[in-house]
């Protein structure tokens, strides 16, 4: 009897704990959502919408440079320093939230976890907004994105940028321990993301992003000017996890058929990027798009377009000059 009591009481206050944690999270999204309200226009895709941030003239005689921003991440990222940039050389600058983060609809749920599903819909929202083909530039998992864009959607690609890509299988990483294995169970997953996730992540964000910078100092402000607390809320953080999840296994399949990319490609990566390194990832997707160019920036981390814009920049003016008058 004792021990049933125990086990009730112990029930019982997790239950409690539970509730807390999830009204607390309720209450911090509420306040990341008033903070960082969509920040421009939306495209209608199956299912659901799109957001966009755009800066730069429009029409713009210079063309089209699409964003998309890696994992954790949202549309501001790759604004605020790389597409503000872009757009004072005139070009026209849409930045993109991936389904699921910022502002977009998730759109097909964990169906959308992949590149592949992820250039469809991506698509489908260039073409809603009219662009196309576009100069489409890429960080980290949005390497894979952009290049499946280039494999599937070829007509919405002028060219490609890839930023510290994530592109080439991922290493075995083993057998993965017990209490990871059940928390990446589907409804512990989701459990998780609606209780102590956001709390936790709130008070890691600012640690968690310096640690992408490495071996830069994140820039004074990144958070505040990314929206980076968006990553945040329950249902992105879910996303997110979905997104990283699939990953390797898409790569496994996508990777084979990168030598059929006919985009006229530029990579560009740091030599000090730990997390995408470059020797096994850009340097062998270097070798395998026909006529790829790679830029490799000495002594620079995993975000080169925030750390060496200009370098970034100057690239992606290059590789617009180099392209035919459309």
């Amino acid at each position: 009897m004792l021990l049933l009591k125990l086990i009730a009481g112990l029930l019982a206050g997790g239950i409690v704990l539970g509730l807390v944690a999830a009204g607390v999270t309720l209450l911090i999204s509420a306040r990341i959502e008033a903070r960082y309200p969509p920040a421009g226009p939306f495209a209608s895709v199956t299912g659901g919408r799109i957001a966009t941030v755009q800066a730069g003239p429009n029409p713009s005689p210079r063309g089209t440079v699409v964003l998309l921003h890696g994992a954790s991440a949202n549309a501001a990222d790759p604004m605020t320093d790389l597409g503000r940039r872009l757009a004072g050389e005139g070009f026209r600058v849409v930045a993109l939230d991936r389904p699921g983060f910022g502002w977009s609809d998730r759109l097909t749920g964990a169906a959308m976890a992949t590149p592949k599903a992820q250039a469809g819909a991506v698509a489908e929202a260039l073409k809603d907004l009219g662009l196309g083909p576009a100069l489409i530039v890429g960080h980290s998992w949005a390497g894979a994105l952009a290049t499946a864009l280039a494999l599937d959607h070829p007509d919405r690609v002028a060219g490609l940028v890839l930023l510290a890509p994530a592109v080439m299988p991922l290493p075995d990483l083993g057998p993965i321990p017990w209490y990871y294995r059940v928390a990446l169970m589907p409804p512990v997953t989701w459990l998780l993301s609606r209780t102590v996730a956001t709390p936790v992540g709130l008070y890691y964000l600012k640690p968690a992003g310096q640690s992408v910078f490495r071996p830069q100092e994140a820039p004074a402000g990144y958070l505040e000017a990314s929206r980076a607390a968006l990553v945040l809320r329950p249902a992105t953080m879910l996303a997110n996890v979905q997104d990283l999840m699939a990953l390797p296994d898409a790569l496994k399949r996508q990777s084979a058929a990168y030598d059929r990319i006919t985009a006229p490609t530029v990579i560009i990566t740091g030599d000090r990027d730990g997390i995408v390194p470059a020797e096994r990832h850009a340097r062998p997707l270097a070798r395998l798009i026909p006529g790829a160019r790679l830029v490799v920036l000495p002594g620079i981390g995993h975000m080169v377009h925030t750390v060496a814009t200009q370098a970034v920049v100057d690239e992606v003016v290059r590789l617009a000059d180099s392209l035919p008058v459309r």
